[in-house]
This record gives structure tokens, sequence and C-alpha cells, in this order.
């Protein structure tokens, strides 16, 4: 299931009554969006979903290959790509021959990339540059997060595509509250209107007490990205900005800029492999779900 569902309980806060309207128009998935999906479709039609790999990381060199329940990382995340029903194409961006040969071993397509490439995002523009056919919209995949659900990916097409506002979408979920002092969650806010106002390492949003309130629903970022092509085209060309740079996070070049993120909630819990160590549990909650 990809929206969360929310519910207007007339005895709870305004604040709270409030902040549940927000997350519902997080979601593109209801009626309204739907038509606008498909009024705007012709605009936004054809879907490209890679999956950036790097062989160098210096918390876990070779995370990409590193085998989980007998199958290559990057195998397992492009096998749940697989699974979206929106992409036209899927393609693995590397650029390192170890990882493209993995890849085409299990029957991926590869783009060889250059080394130069500073994250995820300019990987996916440089791919895109390399192929023929023509993409409106482009889905840049976390490749260590081998158990996610495809519906995100197909959620975050759907509102891209109704939304030609924004310039990208992503997602968020709850945060859990044990995570709300940990920089490497990063949090996010959104308007009325279900568009990112900025993203933080820090908790956000903060109060006048310096702690977290258990009664709040905060959100936590995914870090997948589903980009207009032509916007994709354009940000390796956006300068660096002041925000981006302190909190070490992409996105926030693009809302410096002036740019409309598109903020969908969804049902999903992160279960990313960042370290060795992860990969004992990523592979217990696999068993869990029967996933072969």
């Amino acid at each position: 299931m990809v929206c969360g569902r929310f519910f207007r309980d007339s005895s709870s806060p305004p604040w709270v009554i409030h902040t549940l309207l927000v997350g519902a128009a997080t979601v593109a998935i209801g009626a309204a969006a739907h038509r606008a999906y498909l009024l705007h479709r012709h605009g936004r039609s054809r879907v490209l979903g890679i999956i950036p790999a790097r062989y160098k990381s210096s918390r876990f060199e070779g995370k990409p290959l590193a085998l989980i329940s007998g199958k290559p990382l990057i195998q397992r995340t492009w096998e749940r790509a697989k699974l979206a029903t929106t992409l036209d194409s899927l393609i693995v961006a590397t650029d390192d021959e170890r990882i493209a040969e993995c890849c085409r071993g299990f029957g991926a397509d590869v783009v060889m990339t250059s080394e130069s490439c500073e994250n995820g995002t300019e990987r996916c523009q440089e791919a895109l540059l390399k192929l023929r056919a023509k993409y409106d919209v482009v889905v840049n995949i976390q490749g260590d997060e081998p158990v996610f659900d495809s519906d995100v990916i197909d959620g975050l097409v759907h509102a891209l595509q109704a939304d030609r506002t924004a310039v990208l979408s992503t997602a968020v979920t709850s945060l859990k509250l044990e995570d709300a002092a940990d920089t490497k969650r990063v949090k996010c806010v959104v308007d009325n209107h279900g568009h990112a106002i900025y993203f933080s390492r820090g908790l956000l949003p903060f109060n006048k007490l310096g702690q977290a309130n258990p009664n709040f629903p905060y959100l936590l970022h995914l870090g997948i990205y589903c980009y207009d092509s032509k916007f994709l085209m354009l940000y390796p060309r956006l300068n660096s900005t002041p925000l981006q740079l302190e909190e070490d996070l992409e996105q926030l070049k693009v809302l410096e800029h002036g740019y409309t993120i598109k903020v969908v909630k969804v049902n999903h819990e992160a279960h990313a492999v960042d370290i060795p160590s992860d990969i004992p549990k990523i592979e217990a909650l696999m068993n869990g779900e029967s996933v072969s």
C-alpha cells in the first residue's frame, strides 16, 4: 500500500487535525489527483528507472556486490524495482566494470558513467544523456534497499505526473521517536499542498522545549527521487547553495533555487544496507517476508 491512511478525529487538538490534513495532501493517489494525472500524463508519459551504483564507499567498499541471501545487493534492488508498473525501462548506472559485469549477468541493462559524479543524481543525469531513447520522467532508485516496496516508485511517478508545478517528487514516511536525534535520518516538513518546505538532519519541526514531542507526526525522508527529465538535465548546472552544503543534502539545492518538490507520504520503513553489519538484519527481514 503506497498511501498512508488519514482519519479526522473531532476530539483531536487542532494542530493534529491540521497535520493529518497536510499528510493527506501529500498523497496524490485520490480521485482528484488521478484525474489530474490523466490530464497531464501526455506531458510526462515515458518513465525510466535508474539504479546508480558505485564500488567505492568510505563505509562499505563494494557494497552493490555484497551477497544478500545468496544474491548481490544490486540484483535484489533491481528485482524489486522491476515490479513497478510505471517504469518503461530500468537500467543500472555505474562507474565500475565489476558491477557492470555482475548486472549484465542477471539480465540488467547497464550504462557506464564517469567516476567524477558527485552523487546519484549526477550519475542519473549522465546516464540519461547517453541513452538514445527519450524519457519524460526519471526515477533515481536507491541501490542499497533490497526490500523496498515497488509501489513507492509508482506513487512517486503518479504524483509528479499529476503536479505540473513540481520538478521532482520524493517520499516520506513516519519517523520513529527513537530516531528523532539521529542525524543520518533526514526529516522533512511540507506545506498544505504537499510541497516540501525544508529538509534537515535535525528534528523538524523543533519546539521550544527542545525535545521530541511523542504526539507529533514527524516525517522521515526516504532517499528516492522522481525527476522531470528536463530538470534532471539542468540540475548539475545549478550552483551549490549554503543550506545544501551546511546540511549536506542535495535536495536543498533544488529548494534554494526556487523549484518545487512534491512530497508523497508512504507506509514504508527504510531498511538500507549502509555497513556490513546491516546484512544479517536485512536477511532476517527478507526471511520474514518469504522473499526468495
